[in-house]
């Protein structure tokens, strides 16, 4: 189970990854990480 939710965000971050690139054309940030 902990290995499927893993799979899934890391699919879910490679598709939002995809769809900035093609609706902006190339311009991605990602967004900045909360530092501890």
């Amino acid at each position: 189970r902990h290995g499927n939710i893993v799979a899934c965000a890391l699919a879910n971050k490679l598709a939002r990854v995809v769809w900035a690139i093609i609706a902006k054309g190339g311009d991605y940030r990602p967004q900045p990480r909360a530092v501890n």
